[in-house]
């Protein structure tokens, strides 16, 4: 039999079977265990043979077999076949990533189960409760429905305070759902009529026969919830599963409370990093065997397995966070078209932003593009402006116009957002004297001033150290902060408006479990007027009084070496200024900068992201550069320059390659991180089938090179971040 182990390996192995055990108890899709070197490793089976290119002797009998039964059906396996052959990684290491850690260390499939909590009909009636956790609980189970004990922990609520509403017969324990909901009519409670661009996207996806692509191209707050609620609906009436992929943990918690508020009944389960591995364990278990309906998760859940898919949704559909930037560099995204194909089922893909590559794709006929342009709430647009900085004093980075706006919002009792995609105080510290900086001893970069910490924390290594009191270099004690981050822009508007309420949310104020759910809602409650934040407060959140939103540092996307700079600055503008609006009057957006009349700020300004994106393509197109070609990136580091330069030269051949670009070896954008030097190899084809097989010779001679043991590399198809 041929087995695959999860090992830096690109290559499976063959194992026979030993006296003990009969052909008939091994299948493709189980787990053995078997002896690699001086080791007993979890392994695979992948292919049952009786013959084999090494000699009988050469070849080791298993020491057992894990499972009764398949743990993976062919077409899973199939999944992750050409997920290792696409991003060219080992198959055993594809394989047991996309396991949970339970499976990966060859414990029982079935080990355990999972508590969910609910609310008893006396809890549904809602008693008002002198302890104010408690209350928060009955709340949160009143919207959420049925929910594992381990979300309702992340979520802020002790033992105790479950415990002590289950005393009071306001909730219950249980322990799974039942695969009854695909025989059950379905319980679907009130929704909203659609207009008639959501109902003809509606229309199209469900009337799909087979496999179908749609890009949902809707402007924010034009109801693309909304449609994939609708479409969801037939799927679920079919005794069908679907997968729902966000791009943050932060959004799952608030998209599974309006899915089970609109199917009460209906079996639906998370997916994310932060479950237990027992938890993980369960849900990919009842995935599997078809008793949950609705699965919503991040990235890694496009591995799942389903008993009988039916759709996958995938909203944010530009959002970085759908590639994984460490080993399996792979994209949600793509595999979900793949997958989608796979089960001849309709792919669903939804933003206000689409990355260029799927919007060339939906141009060129291969997804279906459903426009969606007017707004739910209000029939009117945003109102942007731009602030020209050049010359102007600012308050912690806010120009007096943005105050002064600010201060009129405030009046109007509405809520307002500040946008800095920059945590802690400043970005660095400088000597007013001679010059010095703080920056990180082992990278390219200086290290940011976090204020309440006192510390200097650099964000790229983690390094830590003390502020100075003195210069380091010439002894003068002026040092001062530089640039502005997000915990001075808390200080700065607490002392311009002391009475306001303030929330910050980035990863600093978010670090505790469940702090980030308890901040969201008590913004949703009005408890904070003014909202402060970096890339979380932007993804999806909606805030009903939001009328002002203000983005400062827009001017740090203009002007990169990453030519996807651009697009992924307009689409993070166009995202952040979605949050205002949303309560049915047109909110304002302030655009900060110094070069107001910039072409790509004047574009996205007066003619939205859509024509921005239209014109972005046809200069990648005059440049020659994704999506009309395709790009590899190969990455290497060491703590010795040369090491990396000559595994990097190595590989680039003496004469041309035919339908092949090679540029290199060159310095990343940041050329040293924790101490190490890192160079890239770009290697780029006119053919993606040309790219693949140059791709594929070249990992087969790294496979063979004794250098490339001395330096750490990595290949990245497809890559969205030139870092």
């Amino acid at each position: 039999m041929e087995v695959a182990i999860k090992v830096p390996l690109h290559r499976s192995f063959d194992y026979c079977l030993p006296a003990s055990v009969n052909a008939e108890d091994i299948a493709v899709g189980m787990r053995v265990r078997v002896p690699f070197g001086n080791r007993q490793l979890s392994a695979l089976v992948v292919k049952i043979k009786n013959q084999s290119e090494l000699a009988s002797d050469k070849i080791k009998p298993i020491i057992e077999v894990i499972d009764r039964a398949p743990i993976l059906d062919a077409s899973h396996i199939e999944l992750l076949k050409f997920t290792a052959r696409y991003y060219h990684y080992p198959l055993g290491e594809t394989i047991f990533t996309a396991l949970p850690k339970a499976l990966r260390v060859g414990e029982d499939i079935d080990k355990t189960s999972i508590n969910y909590l609910q609310l008893t009909e006396k809890g549904k009636k809602l008693p008002t409760l002198r302890a104010k956790k408690q209350q928060s609980l009955l709340s949160q189970l009143a919207k959420s429905g049925k929910s594992p004990v381990t979300e309702v922990k992340a979520l802020g609520f002790t033992k105790a305070t479950i415990d002590a509403i289950i005393d009071k017969e306001l909730a219950e324990i249980t322990i799974e759902f039942s695969s009854q909901w695909r025989n059950a009519p379905l319980t679907v409670s009130s929704k909203p009529k659609l207009n008639n661009e959501q109902a003809i996207a509606c229309s199209s996806i469900n009337q799909s026969n087979g496999y179908a692509s749609f890009l949902l191209e809707g402007v924010t707050g034009s109801g693309k919830t909304e449609v994939y609620l609708q479409c969801l609906e037939e799927v679920i009436r079919k005794g069908q599963q679907a997968l729902v992929l966000v791009p943050e943990i932060g959004l799952t918690p608030q998209t599974v409370n309006r899915f089970r508020r609109r199917f009460p009944d209906t079996p639906i389960m998370l997916w994310h990093s932060a479950l237990t591995d027992n938890e993980r364990l369960q849900t990919w278990r009842f995935c599997q065997k078809g008793s949950c309906a609705i699965v919503i998760g991040t990235r890694s859940a496009i591995f799942m397995p389903f008993l009988k898919l039916g759709m996958i949704i995938v909203d944010e559909e530009h959002d970085s966070s759908f590639k994984q930037q460490d080993s399996l560099r792979y994209h949600a995204r793509d595999l979900g078209a793949y997958r989608a194909q796979q089960h001849s089922i309709p792919l669903v893909l939804g933003t206000a932003t689409p990355a260029l590559e799927t919007l060339h794709r939906a141009l060129e006929g291969k997804y279906h593009l459903l426009s969606l342009t007017q707004r739910a709430q209000t029939s009117t647009d945003n109102h942007y402006q731009l602030i020209d900085i050049k010359g102007q004093h600012l308050e912690s980075g806010l120009s007096h116009a943005s105050l002064a706006y600010i201060k009129r919002e405030l009046g109007r009792q509405k809520q307002v957002m500040v946008f800095l995609n920059r945590r802690g105080f400043s970005p660095s510290l400088i000597c007013h004297e001679c010059g010095w900086l703080s920056n990180c001893p082992r990278c390219s970069t200086s290290a940011t001033y976090h204020k309440s910490m006192r510390r200097l924390v650099c964000h790229h290594c983690g390094e830590q150290s003390a502020p100075p009191m003195q210069c380091p270099d010439c002894g003068s004690t002026q040092i001062n902060p530089v640039g502005c981050g997000t915990e001075q822009l808390e200080e700065a508007l607490s002392e311009q408006f002391p009475e306001v309420a303030i929330s910050r949310i980035d990863r600093d104020s978010t670090r505790k479990k469940g702090s980030l759910e308890e901040e969201l809602e008590r913004i949703n409650q009005g408890g904070a007027r003014i909202l402060i934040g970096t890339q979380m407060l932007a993804k999806g959140h909606h805030f009903a009084d939001v009328s002002l939103v203000i983005i400062l540092d827009v001017d740090a996307g203009l002007h990169s070496c990453d030519f996807r700079a651009t697009e992924h600055l307009a689409q993070l503008i166009t995202q952040v200024a979605g949050r205002a609006g949303r309560s049915g009057e047109p909110g304002t957006v302030l655009l900060q900068t110094h070069f107001p009349e910039h072409p790509l700020l004047q574009d996205l300004v007066n003619n939205g992201y859509q024509h921005f994106a239209r014109y972005a393509l046809s200069e990648r197109q005059d440049t020659d550069l994704p999506p009309y070609t395709h790009l590899a990136l190969l990455r290497a580091e060491a703590h010795d320059l040369s090491l990396v330069l000559r595994f990097l030269s190595d590989l680039v051949p003496a004469t041309p390659v035919p339908k092949i670009q090679l540029l290199g070896p060159i310095p990343a954008p940041m050329e040293r991180v924790a101490g190490k030097f890192r160079y890239q190899l770009h290697i780029q084809g006119e053919d993606r089938g040309a790219l693949h097989a140059y791709i594929g010779q070249m990992v087969t001679y790294l496979s063979n090179n004794k250098l490339a043991q001395k330096v750490r590399w990595n290949l990245d198809v497809d890559p969205i971040d030139m870092m």
